[in-house]
């Protein structure tokens, strides 16, 4: 997608209509956008300096209708744009600015707050989103293969410790453990020691390997409860933990305003498949398929299908141009799609270069 924010080429870009009525339409979607409310002929005229009567703008709106961009809601003579219409204003007419300075700052300064866990980065990328877009938000991030530089047990009292994993590339996470009863706290610096002794830029799952093949030669020279903590350190990042982060702020907004059962019926629906492990790998598969924003209004994307609804979403690449995750918006077909555009499109370069 485009991310210059001119002005469209209205003679051009929306195929198959004239000027008039490439004119006619945007400035019904957009006020659709504003209000979504139905737009009648006497809005257009008040708001268009195109010196036409509303009788001729009627014409147009109904020209517009039967070519399926527009219908109407009931039996007043106000229109709203179908699917098929917004997705020509959104590929032909739409109009956005870029960011200035201070917001990039202001996105990225939130973001890279160093010595931040992962999943903390992440949320606040996703809550960010949400209160932007005044929608769901998602971030994603597949399965981390970054070496380990670093390993802490730090005792937490009543049988627990915290497990602390720095990355190569300083990000931390943290898991909470239950350790034997009885065990002195020098097992878990025993611990600490023997695992940090075999890091050697090693990933986790290399490291699980070589552990596994210690204890099955019993070469560890660790007694028995400094082993149980080592297993159960190692453990708590499984293969199924770590095989993707995906986080979900903002729910509650795509709840706002619900007046259907039929309406929110569909929401529910939308929260019961993002619960599921394979939204987040089909998200991914559909950010991987582009090289920048992209917008899914109504039952286009076979994800969710889901009539009214809009995601747009965008890859986050590192500097090899790999994807390393994912971040969108899902929301109802009126969101700002001019504003919400480039903040998801910076954002989604700021998520590749942490993550990267």
């Amino acid at each position: 997608m485009d991310l210059t924010g001119r002005t469209p080429d209205l003679s051009t870009l929306a195929s198959g209509l004239n000027a008039r009525s490439a004119t006619i339409l945007r400035e019904l979607v957009e006020h659709y956008l504003e209000t979504g409310d139905p737009v009648g002929s006497r809005t257009l005229a008040d708001r268009l300096s195109l010196g036409l009567s509303t009788a001729s703008i009627r014409n147009v709106m109904a020209a517009l209708t039967e070519a399926g961009l527009l219908f109407s809601p009931h039996t007043s003579a106000g229109r709203l744009p179908t699917e098929r219409g917004l997705r020509l204003f959104v590929d032909g007419l739409l109009q956005f600015g870029s960011l200035s300075e201070d917001e990039r700052e202001s996105i990225a300064n939130s973001l890279e707050t160093r010595g931040r866990s992962l999943e903390d980065t992440l949320t606040e990328a996703s809550t960010m989103l949400s209160g932007l877009s005044h929608a769901a938000s998602l971030v994603i991030a597949p399965k981390g293969e970054g070496t380990i530089r670093h390993i802490e047990f730090v005792p937490l009292g009543e049988n627990r410790a915290l497990v602390v994993l720095v990355g190569a590339d300083g990000q931390v996470e943290n898991r909470v453990i239950q350790t034997p009863p009885g065990m002195p706290p020098s097992a878990l610096t025993e611990a600490a020691n023997y695992l940090n002794a075999r890091l050697s830029g090693r990933t986790l799952g290399e490291l699980r390997s070589l552990v596994d093949e210690d204890m099955a030669a019993d070469r560890t020279q660790l007694d028995q409860l400094t082993s149980e903590v080592v297993a159960s350190g190692l453990a708590t990042w499984s293969d199924e933990e770590r095989g993707g982060t995906l986080i979900i702020r903002g729910q509650g907004n795509l709840l706002t305003d619900i007046t259907e059962i039929e309406r929110l019926s569909t929401i529910q629906r939308l929260f019961e498949r993002l619960e599921r492990q394979d939204a987040m790998l089909r998200l991914l598969e559909l950010a991987e398929a582009s090289d920048g924003v992209r917008i899914f209004i109504g039952a286009e994307s076979d994800l969710f299908g889901l009539s009214g609804m809009s995601m747009v979403v965008a890859p986050a690449r590192n500097e090899s141009n790999k994807i390393v995750g994912a971040i969108g918006v899902i929301g109802p077909t009126r969101i700002n799609y001019g504003r919400i555009i480039p903040v998801i499109d910076y954002t989604a370069q700021i998520i590749g270069r942490i993550l990267g």
